[in-house]
């Protein structure tokens, strides 16, 4: 939260005409915008479940939680709990559970930075329904990985890494987010994006790329699972299903008008 401080009261210097509008305050590059907020606290409600009653909890895991052999139109006497419902809201809402505290927190601390951007750059309508199609091409990728397993995938990671991926066509721009050269949070959110083609000849979005598919890969090939509990593992498939979805379809969100000749203009080093 930021506070109002008796130094941002406007004042006329002498000699200055007094018609002249006082400056538009500047929101900081630090400050929630309600929409995230309104998601984290999403989260944190719901991850109050973890102090129902083990069966409950385990219940609630079951139905909100995606499990691809949900799907599996072989199994003839195996029924899971939430019926035919289940097989259409578990694609999104099993990214408002996660296991345990470690688990959210780590989420959050990616989210933070990029899905403040994004939301302020989208709005809360659009936003939302920006992360819930990112939770649902996760949920794809990871069915199409998994066809067959039981163990329910929970976890806010693909909505997160779509974050990710649709802030990398506007954070490298000069005045944005990852620029810290504006103290305006509003500003900096909105600066001119990139077109997939030119974010994908920039060096600085491809060595992104490069790290973010390679942490990935090397996390969920080799079982690191960071913020999970023995037997657990990292649904990497279903962080580059979100992934790919936020990089090709930010466009489709994006309401910023901005013409492309700006946007390379814009880049410390752009492309030739």
């Amino acid at each position: 939260m930021s506070l109002e401080s008796p130094e941002n009261t406007a004042h006329h210097a002498p000699g200055a005409s007094a018609e002249t509008p006082p400056a538009a305050p500047h929101e900081p590059i630090l400050t929630l915008p309600p929409a995230l907020t309104a998601y984290v606290l999403l989260l944190a409600i719901i991850h109050l479940r973890v102090l129902l009653p083990l069966d409950w909890e385990e219940w609630t895991v079951e139905v909100f939680g995606f499990i691809p052999k949900r799907y599996d139109t072989t199994l003839l006497d195996v029924t899971f709990p939430g019926g035919a419902g289940a097989k259409v809201w578990s694609f999104v809402t099993y990214s408002l559970l996660h296991a345990n505290l470690s688990h959210i927190v780590f989420n959050l601390l990616w989210l933070l930075p990029f899905g403040s951007a994004l939301a302020r750059r989208f709005g809360a309508v659009r936003f939302y329904i920006f992360m819930v199609v990112t939770a649902a091409a996760g949920a794809f990728a990871h069915f199409l990985t998994h066809e067959h397993a039981l163990a329910p995938m929970i976890g806010a990671s693909a909505s997160v890494s779509g974050a990710m991926a649709a802030a990398l066509r506007f954070a490298f721009v000069q005045g944005s987010f990852l620029s810290f050269t504006r103290g305006d949070a509003d500003a900096a959110a909105k600066v001119p994006a990139l077109s997939l083609w030119r974010a994908l000849r920039n060096g600085r979005v491809l060595g992104f790329l490069a790290i973010w598919f390679g942490v990935n890969i090397v996390f969920g090939v080799g079982s690191i699972a960071v913020g999970m509990e023995e037997g657990q593992s990292v649904a990497w498939q279903a962080h580059i299903g979100g992934f790919l979805a936020g990089l090709l379809l930010f466009s489709l969100f994006d309401p910023v008008q901005h013409s492309e000749s700006n946007a390379a203009g814009a880049l410390p080093n752009p492309p030739q």
